[in-house]
């Protein structure tokens, strides 16, 4: 390699690295041959540089064909749509018979989407060569000729050390992104998540309802009645198996790179307050009962999508598209399953973004930026918790399960109080009337309890408890007859429940 070649060589290289940030991916031992990358260039995906004395155009040719091949082969690993290069050749002089028709166009196989384009620098040559060059790159590139014809071995290690020192450095700066120590709350909260859901299963079941409200699931009224921390233990719940094999599964890909990209005590904020607002906004718009960490796990897509926020080139380079293929995957998949609490993941994917911004990156302070999100955080909390005890989502199914709880405990007026609204509008549930005229009764409202038991058997003239509470009402107020007509009927949809018969016997006793 001859040194005004060499330092010409490093020079494109130098330019390259340093202004166009290429990436280095290959160079050779004898460092004549150079291959660079950057996806993110549609024009120039690939750069090939090559100092060689080129003697003959066949050479060209061959050489030319080999980097097509291996162009495509590169293109289908990665699953480009097409892969353009651009190849350099630095020459002291051109070959000796006619080479411009192999550089003048670019050249690509049939069938196959890569196309090379190859440019060819010499000493009477170099200018024509860089007006190419620096069409592709918008006259960006600053390459010294002039100091290349006077360049001595000195010069040429400079420029080369200055052209790997800062490929090196790039490298070094965006490995250091992706690793600020090994994940450890990841691996703790998969640990909590499954030893909960034994629990669960040993307390009744991970579906059964009861048990969830019990154990600290999401349920609306029980945090309009002041218990808080329901905002925070569905994180841990999960409900069926299937359901918790998804989301260990899934917070071991996302929450070990979220960890290793901001660290442990970052990873930790993130994704507790991406659970609490992933819980949110489930009760604001959700009425059901709820568990599971999606929301926290939402929480990590949101803190990656922050990174492709300050770091979009390194975040389409390494996980950005796949990171939104799965997130537009879920996405999809919550608005159109039922049963799914699309609101809980919307608002862990939020909580998540925000709560990154909040904390930035470590050992990087931006303080403006900062403030905004914090801002913007404790704005949206307060809104949504606002706006959800004022305007909470309610159901009658939720209703129903608190009636119950809070007749097992005696507090009688409150079971009223919840179950009131639905029995107003004479479109409630049987079980809703059942249960008011249940406190009703021990209220000793007779016949309030009266009419909302007729009501619960209009609506399911199968309902035998509301036929057995009947009776007995009936049967208090000495009227035998309807008192039999409802026993009888209690006896005869469930024959084998003693109380149902012996309430019949007695009353055909005292006819």
């Amino acid at each position: 390699m001859n040194i005004q070649e060499a330092y010409l060589f490093w020079n494109i290289a130098n330019e390259l690295i340093e202004k166009e940030e290429y990436r280095i991916i290959q160079l050779s031992k004898s460092q004549d041959e150079l291959w660079l990358e950057k996806m993110e260039n549609k024009e120039a995906k690939m750069i090939r540089l090559l100092c060689k004395d080129i003697d003959w155009s066949n050479w060209i040719q061959r050489d030319i064909e080999n980097i097509a091949a291996n162009g495509e082969r590169i293109r289908r690993q990665l699953g480009s749509r097409d892969m353009n290069i651009i190849n350099i050749y630095v020459s002291a002089f051109p070959p000796v018979d006619d080479y411009q028709d192999k550089v003048n166009e670019p050249f690509h196989q049939d069938k196959q989407k890569t196309k090379v384009q190859s440019i060819l620098f010499n000493r009477t040559e170099a200018d024509k060569s860089l007006s190419t060059l620096n069409g592709i790159f918008n006259g960006r590139l600053h390459l010294d000729f002039p100091q290349s014809e006077n360049a001595n071995e000195n010069d040429v290690a400079v420029i080369k050390n200055n052209a790997l020192g800062t490929a090196s450095t790039k490298l070094k700066e965006e490995k250091a992104l992706f690793d600020h120590g090994k994940p450890l709350f990841t691996y703790l909260f998969m640990i909590v998540q499954v030893i909960a859901f034994i629990w669960l299963e040993w307390k009744g079941g991970s579906t059964n309802t009861a048990v969830l409200i019990e154990s600290g699931a999401k349920f609306n009224p029980l945090i309009l009645e002041g218990e808080w921390w329901r905002f925070f233990t569905p994180i841990f719940l999960h409900i069926g198996l299937l359901h918790l094999l998804m989301n260990t599964l899934a917070l071991f890909y996302l929450g070990t790179a979220v960890e290793k990209i901001y660290g442990k005590m970052r990873f930790l904020f993130i994704y507790i307050l991406a659970g609490f607002s992933g819980t949110l906004l489930s009760f604001i718009f959700s009425p059901n009962v709820s568990a599971g960490a999606s929301g926290a796990i939402f929480g990590c897509f949101g803190a990656l999508l922050f990174f492709g926020l300050i770091y979009p080139k390194l975040f389409f380079r390494t996980i950005g598209f796949n990171i939104l293929i799965v997130l537009g995957i879920n996405l999809v998949f919550g608005f159109t399953v039922p049963g799914i609490d699309n609101a809980g993941h919307i608002g862990g994917l939020i909580g998540g973004f925000l709560a990154t911004g909040i904390l930035y990156f470590p050992k990087k302070r931006r303080p403006f930026i900062q403030l905004l999100f914090f801002v913007g955080a404790a704005a949206y909390i307060l809104a949504g918790i606002g706006y959800g005890f004022n305007e909470p989502a309610k159901n009658e199914q939720s209703a129903v399960i608190m009636a119950q709880k809070y007749i097992q405990s005696e507090e009688f007026e409150k079971t009223i109080e919840v179950l009131a609204d639905y029995a107003d509008n004479s479109q409630g549930l049987p079980e809703t009337y059942f249960l008011l005229s249940f406190a009703e009764i021990q209220l000793e409202r007779m016949e309030e309890a009266k009419e909302h038991l007729h009501i619960a058997i209009d609506k399911n003239n199968r309902f035998h408890e509301a036929y057995y509470n009947l009776a007995l009402v009936y049967f208090d107020e000495t009227n035998l007859s309807k008192a039999k007509k409802y026993a009888a009927k209690a006896a005869e949809l469930e024959p084998d429940v003693d109380d149902y018969q012996n309430l019949l016997e007695q009353i055909e006793q005292l006819e």
